[in-house]
């Protein structure tokens, strides 16, 4: 996927849905974002990050219910859970987005009138199979069992709806995956949406009149938006469509990357890029759609009472040690297995031993033996040069990985110059140095000091705090830790603060 230098970016999460607290695959979907998000403004692009809460629908009405409260002060509890993950993960979102939102109300609308006015809705009834847990429609050759392919309950629906003639955009919808080959990824997933489409759309029912919880259809107040409708435009009403001159609408879209997970593939990958075909706006230019994680070998559910939520993590490993876990188990697109000894395992192995132990020791040797401030360098033999071009080349591949939103491949490429630093620190024995060429010590301490600065800016969007404190240790100014700086040599001679530890290794706790 190719990247105009400098143009904008923008980057969504699916909005949440608010009939639950936040789980791990939350947690995962949106650092994963976050991780995009400051790569590209490290490397100077204009940034919106959007996240938030889906708000609408039968499941919310009937939450609602359950906990004795009306809708919206059921919502606004539950949505603020996911607001206060963003402090907890270290999230930097542009916008929260909430669907409940008027803005957001008027520009769904305006999407329906569109549709309307482009004679692409007619009012019919529906009759067929409808899981309130999916708020989706389900064909009778999809049920598995008589359930959703979900394993959600399904009920049989008979009401009056308005419909979006779907079907039309059959071939409309192949031709476009054909022309933009990179719209789905991974693979897997592209082959599955293409597969579904071929096997044939029907007209999609697009309003409920059994229920009041939602959007009201332009002109008909007997019926409310369905859900999917309403959620999917909060990525264009978030950059504030339908205003003409919305600036943020006109800088960021469609130059988007969707996250979502492969439960909502569908409703991205053909309902939405319809709606827009249907509407005459532009369609996104990415969807990625990744996996689920299961906990200790087992599906997550609070029936099974596995459930890990975000404060869990960051409260037993920390949050850089969370974020850089999430982001490097698994292959970004895969299904991923959560366990606590591999967490500790990651954590202590990449970021305690190699890291947090390359920059510990590197810090401390300057600090005791040269003076604590960064060192002359003499003349750079074979080897400091290879380091320096290996560390200073990490970049365009960094940039590459990122382009196609393979996370783990990032956090490998960081994790080979961390490697190779460590090597090259076995290879030239500093601390023998000391005594017999304290010169060529200083050359090699500088070396490494300048490998680390590299290091530090590419994990910075994986593990910020602790990058921060290693720039802090370099004392780096805060102005200069982009990628425009990446290439600029170290000043001798400036002072360092005596260094702490970045990464504390974990240890496993009874009954883990």
């Amino acid at each position: 996927m190719s990247r105009p230098e400098k143009s904008p970016f923008y980057v969504t999460t699916p909005i949440y849905y608010v009939n639950d607290a936040p789980h791990i695959g939350h947690a995962y979907t949106s650092i994963a974002a976050d991780v995009l998000a400051r790569f590209h403004r490290l490397d100077g692009r204009p940034v919106f990050f959007l996240t938030g809460t889906d708000e609408h629908g039968q499941k919310i009405e009937q939450s609602a219910e359950k906990a004795g409260l009306d809708p919206q002060e059921f919502t606004n509890r539950i949505s603020q859970h996911f607001r206060d993950i963003s402090p907890l993960l270290d999230l930097t979102e542009t916008r929260f987005i909430r669907t409940t939102e008027t803005e957001h109300k008027k520009g769904a609308q305006a999407i329906w009138q569109r549709l309307i006015d482009n004679g692409h809705i007619y009012l019919s009834t529906y009759a067929g199979w409808y899981a309130v847990r999916d708020e989706a429609f389900y064909n009778e050759k999809e049920l598995i069992n008589g359930k959703a392919p979900t394993g959600a309950d399904v009920e049989w629906v008979e009401e009056p709806s308005y419909f979006f003639n779907l079907s039309r955009w059959q071939d409309k919808l192949l031709a476009f995956y054909d022309d933009n080959p990179d719209f789905i990824a991974p693979e897997s997933r592209r082959n599955e949406v293409i597969s579904f489409v071929k096997s044939g759309l029907r007209d999609l029912s697009i309003s409920r009149s059994s229920f009041s919880w939602g959007v009201p259809v332009p002109n008909d107040e007997k019926h409310v938006m369905y859900v999917w409708l309403d959620a999917l435009t909060n990525y264009i009403t978030a950059l504030g469509f339908p205003e003409k001159n919305a600036n943020n609408y006109q800088t960021y879209w469609p130059n988007v990357v969707h996250l979502v997970g492969k439960d909502i593939l569908r409703f991205h990958a053909v309902y939405w890029p319809a709606f827009l075909m249907a509407a005459d706006l532009p369609l996104p230019k990415r969807l990625f759609a990744h996996g689920w994680w299961t906990i200790e070998g087992q599906k997550m559910s609070k029936s099974l009472g596995n459930t890990v939520t975000p404060r869990d993590l960051v409260d037993r490993y920390g949050v850089d040690q969370t974020r850089y876990f999430l982001m490097r188990e698994v292959p970004f697109g895969n299904d991923g297995a959560f366990s606590k000894a591999a967490m500790i395992q990651r954590v202590n192995a990449d970021l305690a031993n190699d890291l947090g132990n390359l920059v510990q020791r590197v810090l401390s040797f300057i600090h005791k033996h040269a003076d604590a401030a960064i060192p002359n360098p003499g003349e750079l033999t074979t080897a400091d040069t290879e380091l320096l071009t290996f560390t200073k080349n990490l970049l365009p591949k960094a940039r590459c990985e990122i382009d196609q939103q393979a996370l783990h491949k990032y956090c490998e490429t960081v994790w080979q110059g961390v490697s190779e630093a460590n090597r090259y620190v076995d290879a030239q024995e500093p601390w023998a140095l000391r005594r017999s060429n304290p010169e060529r010590m200083k050359t090699v301490l500088y070396v490494l000091a300048s490998a680390i600065h590299h290091l530090a800016l590419l994990a910075s969007p994986v593990t910020p705090r602790a990058a921060t404190k290693i720039l802090d240790q370099l004392s780096i100014p805060k102005q200069n830790r982009t990628f425009s700086h990446f290439d600029e040599s170290l000043i001798p001679g400036r002072p360092l603060p005596k260094p702490e530890g970045v990464f504390p290794r974990l240890a496993l706790q009874d009954g883990e």
